[in-house]
């Protein structure tokens, strides 16, 4: 079994920063992907970045490509999401999502929600205008 437990949400400015963090523990030698996904208020979950831990391929989605960064820490089990130049349309409950294997091509980690089998509670991440 894997856990996933999801840290550093909370509220911002517009154009602030925020890192979140996304620490595994139990049976994770097996997990290659991890992702993260947000879900905003009213509205369907959506994938954000997704990473493949040990080959370190990224995707991201074009709404936060230049402005957010998927990192890893093997070490300490731990994903990261640094997102800088927050916007109101950043609101959401935030997850994160992993895998054991590839989630999507040799190249390039998927962001659809279906292939990834565990999940964290969520951090809330608010941004003001």
């Amino acid at each position: 079994q894997v856990q996933l437990v999801e840290s550093g949400g909370g509220s911002v400015q517009a154009g602030g920063s925020l890192r979140l963090s996304c620490a595994s523990s139990g049976y994770t030698d097996s997990l290659n992907s991890m992702a993260w996904f947000r879900q905003p208020p009213g509205k369907e979950r959506e994938g954000v970045a997704a990473i493949y831990t040990r080959l370190g391929r990224t995707v991201y989605a074009d709404s936060v490509k230049g402005r957010f960064t998927i990192s890893r820490d093997n070490a300490k089990n731990t994903v990261y999401l640094q997102m800088n130049n927050l916007k109101p349309e950043d609101t959401a409950m935030y997850y994160c999502a992993a895998t054991d294997g590839l989630s999507g091509s040799l190249l390039r980690p998927s962001l659809i929600s279906s292939e990834y089998a565990y999940w964290g509670q969520g951090t809330q991440v608010t941004v003001s205008s």
